[in-house]
């Protein structure tokens, strides 16, 4: 019914988010290969992407309509009480699995960019000698 919202308001979030770090990073360069806004910039396409998608699946099937109240499950007190225990649940869920995958993600980029650094500084320590 609703829980599209939920990644939604997560995107909103982080888009703010990473135009701050981003402000902040270029305040204070720093000579990482991928800066963290760029990181964040990765959980705020799929976060968009993921909303898109869903709210396009919901106005197929009737549940987000042009005219106010927008949620044919905000019509009644019944139907919106399901509404926020979905969203609560299947939005709530949705939002913490791409953001999970999201920090798997930058824990793995973030072991390559260590692994090369290292090997470039191998590299330079036997290049002196």
């Amino acid at each position: 019914m609703a829980c599209f919202l939920v990644p939604t308001a997560e995107a909103v979030i982080t888009t703010i988010a990473a135009k701050a770090v981003k402000h902040h990073e270029a305040e204070n360069s720093e000579n990482s290969e991928i800066n963290f806004s760029e990181k964040l910039g990765w959980l705020n396409k799929m976060l968009w992407g993921g909303s898109a998608l869903l709210t396009f699946e919901h106005i197929w099937h009737g549940e987000v309509t042009p005219f106010f109240p927008f949620l044919t499950a905000a019509c009644d007190p019944e139907s919106t009480a399901v509404m926020l225990q979905e969203m609560g649940t299947s939005g709530v869920a949705m939002a913490l699995l791409v953001t999970a995958v999201w920090a798997g993600m930058v824990a793995v980029s973030s072991a390559i960019e260590k692994r090369k650094t290292t090997a470039i500084e191998t590299a330079e320590g036997a290049a002196k000698s």
